[in-house]
């Protein structure tokens, strides 16, 4: 069963995180930003992970703590849960569309962390949420996850709808690269 918990405490965030890579999409999500609840909501149900996320964060500062942080522990929840790699498709890609907006994310489980991030936001915020803080959560992730990232706006002008476009995206992609397979490691070298 892939499954992993990570609890993590610094004197900034005391996070608790829960996933099951084989799940059903089920979420509790409570960060304090409303806007990045939804965000992690999508995730979560677009990518079948059941994804338990507590965090009390030093809101009064910003949310950069909160967002960079639960990152890295869902990142290293997923790449605990997903364990030596082995019997995986490894590779997923998806084009999300939301109203006017178009995103697309290419991604390797490939214990080689990258983040390639092409987007531009109109807005400073939506909602509680600060948009530069998408970039700084993805690369969290993605570091903490071991997979090379790349994530594109194609177009849009809302920004609520770019950004949950490529948290669909990353979350459809993830669903095609962690898909069970079979065999061994996919990779020449036989490990990753």
């Amino acid at each position: 069963m892939r499954v992993s918990e990570i609890k993590r405490k610094t004197k900034e965030t005391d996070i608790e995180v829960f996933v099951k890579l084989d799940g059903e999409g089920k979420v509790n999500i409570d960060t304090g930003i409303g806007f990045f609840d939804h965000m992690l909501t999508a995730f979560g149900v677009h990518s079948g992970i059941d994804l338990d996320v507590k965090c009390k964060g030093d809101l009064y500062v910003d949310g950069h703590h909160s967002v960079e942080d639960v990152g890295i522990c869902i990142g290293k929840a997923f790449a605990e849960a997903l364990g030596d790699k082995g019997g995986i498709a490894r590779y997923g890609s998806a084009y999300v569309p939301m109203d006017e907006a178009l995103c697309f994310c290419s991604l390797d489980i490939s214990a080689r962390p990258f983040l390639v991030f092409n987007a531009e936001f109109s807005d400073d915020r939506v909602g509680g949420f600060d948009t530069c803080l998408t970039e700084e959560f993805f690369r969290a992730f993605a570091f903490n996850a071991g997979i090379t990232l790349h994530i594109m706006e194609y177009y849009g002008k809302n920004d609520h709808h770019i950004i949950e476009a490529m948290f669909k995206a990353v979350a459809h992609a993830l669903r095609d690269a962690m898909a069970q397979t079979g065999g061994g490691v996919l990779s020449t070298k036989g490990v990753l």
